[in-house]
C-alpha cells in the first residue's frame, strides 16, 4: 500500500513532539507544560515582557501579546529600537521587523522610514496582503493607506548627540555588548548599561510566547546597525533570521549581529535543533557552535546571541560573547533575567 505522503506527515506531526524528546537520549529533560510564557531579549525585555503578560495572562493570545510588547520599546526612546534609534551614515533612521503566528502566518517590513510602529506594519502585511515582506517607499505607502501616522523624520535628541560624534571620525567599530554591561547585582543578574562617549551597537528587541492555549507566537523589531551603511538590512526582518515560529516544536529569537545570522538561518536552525530533541539552551548552543565554526578568529570579534522556548514553555539561550541576558515572565514568579551561556567564556 503506498500511503500518500501529506497524509503520513499529518499524521505524524500530532505525535512529533513526543518522538523527538524520547530519541534525546537524555540530554533534556520534560519539562512540565508552563503556559503562558513570554521571553525576550535584553533587560530592556523586562518591561517589555510587562506589556505582553497584561494579554497572556488575561486569556489573550501569543501573536498579541508580542506585537504589543514590540510596541512598547517601539514607543520609547533608545539607541536600537524605533525612530529614536540611531540612523544610518547618512542621517536617516531605517526600521526592520517580522512577526510571526501559530500557524505560519509571518509579515516583515524593511528599511522602513518615518512610521513609529514597523511590527504593527509587519502584521498588517501578514493579515492583508498575499507577500511576506515590504521594504523601503512601498513599505511606507502600505503602512499609510492602512492608517499609519508618517512622523516628522527628525531625529532625536539622543540620536543626534550620537550621529555628530560619530561624524568626527566616522569610523564603524561596534562595540561588544555595549547594550548591557557585563557587571551584575546580587541575585547574579546583569545590570543595565548606561550609552555615553559615543559609544553604539547594533540590537534587537526579539521576543517569544507560548499562551495559554498552547500556541507559539514571535516578533523582532530593531533599527539596526547605528552607523550602517545607508540600505542595510540586517537578520532581524528575515522570517529564518531573527525570527521563526514552529507550533509543534517551538520559536525563536536572536540578536547580535545580523550578517552573521544569515549566514546560518539562525532562529529556523535553533527551531530544527528542538525538533531532533535538543532543549532551548541546547539548540541554542548547537546553532552558536555551527556559527563559530565558519571562523573561529572572526567569531571573536563579534556578538550573536540565540533565545528559544519550546511548546513545554521550557526557555534557553546561549551566545558567542559573554554578557548576553533575556528576560522572562510566567506564572510562577515576577519577570526575571537570565544571563546566557556562551562559547567564550571572557
Amino acid at each position: 500500500m503506498i500511503y500518500p505522503r501529506r497524509k503520513f506527515l499529518k499524521n505524524t506531526a500530532s505525535i512529533l513532539p513526543i518522538m523527538v524528546i524520547a530519541s534525546s537520549c537524555g540530554e533534556t529533560k520534560q519539562a512540565s507544560a508552563k503556559k503562558p510564557i513570554i521571553v525576550s531579549t535584553w533587560d530592556s525585555g523586562l518591561p517589555v515582557n510587562e506589556v505582553g503578560w497584561k494579554i497572556l495572562s488575561s486569556g489573550g493570545k501569543a501573536i498579541d501579546a508580542v506585537e504589543k510588547g514590540a510596541n512598547s520599546i517601539e514607543d520609547t526612546i533608545n539607541c536600537c529600537v524605533g525612530l529614536g534609534g540611531n540612523p544610518d551614515r547618512d542621517g536617516y533612521v531605517t526600521l526592520d521587523a517580522c512577526i510571526m503566528d501559530d500557524q505560519y502566518n509571518c509579515g516583515s517590513v524593511a528599511y522602513l522610514q518615518d512610521i513609529k510602529y514597523p511590527i504593527s506594519v509587519a502584521r498588517k502585511v501578514m493579515e492583508l496582503t498575499p507577500h511576506v515582506m515590504l521594504v523601503g517607499e512601498g513599505a511606507k505607502q502600505f503602512a499609510l493607506a492602512n492608517g499609519f501616522k508618517e512622523e516628522d523624520g527628525k531625529l532625536s535628541e539622543v540620536a543626534q548627540i550620537e550621529y555628530e560624534k560619530w561624524l568626527k571620525k566616522s569610523e564603524y567599530k561596534p562595540i561588544i555588548n555595549i547594550e548591557q554591561t557585563q557587571s551584575k547585582n546580587q541575585n547574579n543578574q546583569a545590570a543595565p548599561a548606561k550609552l555615553d562617549n559615543g559609544d553604539f551597537n547594533h540590537d534587537t528587541m526579539g521576543i517569544v510566547a507560548l499562551d495559554g492555549q498552547g500556541n507559539l507566537s514571535g516578533s523582532c523589531t530593531t533599527s539596526g546597525m547605528g552607523f550602517k551603511m545607508h540600505g542595510r538590512v540586517g537578520d532581524s526582518p528575515l522570517i529564518g533570521g531573527g525570527l521563526y515560529v514552529d507550533n509543534e516544536i517551538g520559536a525563536a529569537t536572536s540578536s547580535g549581529q545580523g550578517e552573521e545570522v544569515i549566514r546560518i538561518c539562525g532562529t529556523h536552525l535553533v527551531v530544527e535543533y528542538m525538533r531532533m530533541g535538543k532543549s532551548p539552551t541546547d539548540a541554542c548552543k548547537a546553532a552558536i557552535e555551527r556559527l563559530v565554526k565558519i571562523n573561529p578568529e572572526k567569531a571573536k570579534t563579534f556578538q550573536v546571541g540565540f533565545l528559544a522556548i519550546n511548546k513545554s514553555g521550557e526557555h534557553g539561550a546561549f551566545s558567542i560573547q559573554p554578557g548576553f541576558v533575556y528576560a522572562v515572565k510566567d506564572s510562577d514568579q515576577d519577570g526575571y533575567l537570565v544571563n546566557s551561556e556562551s562559547y567564550f567564556k571572557g
